[in-house]
């Protein structure tokens, strides 16, 4: 690959983040394979934030909600997936709060009726351990796992 200037970087940065939202640490990662100089991807960095190419916020919130809707994340997985990025914590636990508690639920609802369908158990207790284990896997918190475990058998009653 050829050497690319500072300025050329830079466009090809912007075209990227313009196609899509990424993260600084992602967009940190595609300049040091680019072999660029330090300084220089930090002026290029600077450049992109300053522009609004890459905002950390909007990248949070989008990241929580494609990771929610589409994946069937729980919060402590994108949580961590959000860390793994370098998204200051401070900014994933505000997003994470804003997320609607009602739809939250609904999505582990969800989850777990999906997955009840394919379990194989010998009893109820091994059933709901299998779903626990699978929610858990999925991100979700045991208390909110559990509640849902109890109303399912309250409305089978």
């Amino acid at each position: 690959m050829k050497e690319l200037s500072e300025e050329q970087a830079l466009n090809k940065a912007a075209a990227i983040c313009s196609a899509s939202e990424h993260c600084e640490d992602e967009i940190r990662q595609k300049l040091m394979k680019w072999n660029l100089s330090e300084a220089a991807q930090t002026h290029i960095l600077q450049r992109l934030i300053n522009d609004k190419f890459i905002d950390e916020n909007r990248y949070c919130k989008f990241f929580i909600n494609d990771k929610l809707h589409f994946n069937k994340w729980g919060k402590q997985k994108i949580y961590q997936a959000l860390l793994i990025k370098r998204i200051p914590k401070n900014i994933i636990k505000e997003k994470l709060d804003a997320v609607d508690s009602t739809d939250y639920e609904q999505i582990l609802a969800e989850v777990l009726k999906h997955k009840r369908n394919s379990i194989n158990a010998k009893s109820d207790y091994e059933r709901d351990m299998k779903l626990m284990r699978f929610a858990i896997g999925k991100g979700f918190e045991p208390d909110i796992i559990r509640k849902h475990l109890t109303n399912d058998i309250e409305e089978m009653d």
